[in-house]
């Protein structure tokens, strides 16, 4: 990852992070939290692709277990996350601007259920029953809920934020910013665009002019 993308990730999912910890997790709302870091994630992983997006999700879940209030095993939401944010990257455009909206809302959906019941799954296998009690069912349904109606304020400026800090936010993952090679620009049309401009510049040369002058006539 390059700095400026490492900056920018650390700031959002930073400030994410706290707005989180001290807003939405003393607001009591009925069944899961709204999950801002997701959502961050998410954004990032659209515009980086899927390997900048796992590291992030992976940093991302790492700092949201470290935090306090956290009551589960360190490492459980760094697991989620950096799975989510690798899944997510892959459905990342090749032009990298998305569309319409329609995609981003259904990964913020699958995103949700995925990571809620991925969460509940590791858990389970850590010894943690806390889903059972409190109804997997409603935690699913109400996670999805919360993060739809957030992510219309979120992904977006994320996106935007993210093609904005650094050069080429079109290029995938490990290749050059930039770089028309990375496109395929030169191995196709462009490079048949320059190379017909070459030739009508020499076509326009005297020497070209004298042959067609001798030779053949062509207009």
């Amino acid at each position: 990852m390059r700095l400026n993308r490492i900056l920018l990730s650390t700031v959002l999912v930073v400030v994410a992070l706290v707005v989180q910890v001290s807003v939405f997790a003393r607001l009591h709302l009925p069944g899961a939290v709204p999950d801002l870091l997701l959502l961050v994630v998410i954004g990032l992983a659209l515009v980086y692709g899927h390997t900048s997006g796992a590291l992030i999700g992976f940093a991302a879940g790492l700092l949201a277990d470290l935090a306090p209030p956290a009551d589960h095993a360190t490492g459980r939401y760094a697991l989620v996350l950096c799975l989510v944010g690798y899944v997510v990257g892959l459905a990342r455009p090749e032009n990298g601007r998305m569309r319409s909206a329609t995609v981003p809302m259904l990964v913020v959906v699958a995103a949700a259920v995925g990571s809620t019941l991925l969460y509940a799954g590791v858990g389970s296998l850590v010894g943690d029953t806390a889903a059972r009690h409190v109804g997997l069912t409603g935690l699913v349904l109400t996670a999805a809920v919360y993060d739809l109606l957030l992510a219309p304020f979120t992904v977006p400026l994320v996106m935007a934020l993210a093609r904005r800090t650094h050069n080429d936010p079109l290029a995938g993952d490990g290749s050059p910013a930039g770089g028309e090679g990375s496109y395929g620009w030169l191995s196709g049309g462009r490079a048949n665009r320059i190379g017909s401009q070459r030739g009508g510049l020499l076509a326009k040369s005297p020497k070209n002019k004298a042959g067609r002058i001798k030779g053949v006539k062509r207009l």
